[in-house]
């Protein structure tokens, strides 16, 4: 998990992380309509603007109608963590690819997160594997240029739809593809509902997620909670818990 920490939290550390593949400060959020993908990425783009380490960018293909649940209020309402947040709404393929492009010449301060919404929507206009591909590394490539302007990395963070179980097979090599340029996966479930009443009201969101991992590791999920300050605590999930766990990637529209 601490490719998210370390993220959000750069010098803070949590344990379990050495089954995750790959290196790099790109990590991949999958999840089921619904699952708290948006809302993990609007609580990011809060925390990284509340540190002063820069911009947020943050890009999706469409604007966000109203703030995604569980932020009505408190660092949500911060004028000066909003200020800091940038929004980018390019409506296809052809402009996002466009934008990211030209992020080096347009972007007048160096950001320290780059989050994208919606993955999905803009692969679903891509021809196949090479477009994917380019995509992907054009994504990556641009927080490379991004971190070579600072003092530390630039963090990326990209929401994907996951494929139903009848889909795995056909969406198993696009996986594949996205997965050499974001290695780090993360899968993310809506707390249970059980679990979500006995929390206090006044609380922030709350998400369940659990990290893909290679062969032999053991399965690791945790809890991901955000107070309305807009400070992230991370704790593994117990056993007992773990009999709540993060929903199955499901597909389609965004969450």
């Amino acid at each position: 998990m601490e490719a998210l920490q370390r993220l959000l939290s750069p010098g803070a550390g949590v344990g379990g992380g050495d089954c995750v593949a790959g290196e790099g400060s790109g990590l991949l959020l999958l999840g089921e309509p619904g699952s708290g993908k948006t809302a993990l990425l609007f609580a990011a783009a809060l925390v990284a603007a509340g540190e002063g380490r820069g911009p947020v960018l943050f890009v999706a293909r469409r604007a966000l109608q109203s703030l995604p649940a569980g932020w009505k209020a408190g660092a949500a309402r911060d004028p000066l963590r909003l200020q800091k947040i940038h929004f980018l709404y390019p409506p296809s393929l052809r402009e996002l690819l466009q934008l990211l492009s030209s992020m080096h010449e347009t972007t007048a301060q160096p950001p320290s997160l780059l989050l994208l919404d919606g993955l999905h929507e803009y692969l679903a206009e891509a021809s196949g594997p090479q477009a994917w591909a380019h995509l992907a590394a054009l994504l990556v490539d641009t927080v490379a240029y991004f971190s070579g302007c600072l003092s530390r990395d630039c963090g990326l963070l990209v929401t994907m739809l996951s494929p139903t179980e009848a889909e795995m097979e056909a969406a198993a090599l696009q996986l594949a593809v996205l997965q050499r340029y974001l290695p780090k996966c993360l899968w993310l479930g809506p707390e249970p509902s059980d679990l979500a009443k006995a929390r206090p009201q006044d609380s922030g969101p709350c998400f369940r997620a659990r990290l893909s991992t290679g062969p032999g590791c053991p399965r690791q999920e945790w809890c991901l909670s955000f107070g309305l300050d807009g400070k992230m605590a991370i704790s593994p999930v117990t056993c007992q818990a773990a009999e709540h766990p993060p929903q199955k990637p499901e597909t389609s529209s965004s969450s």
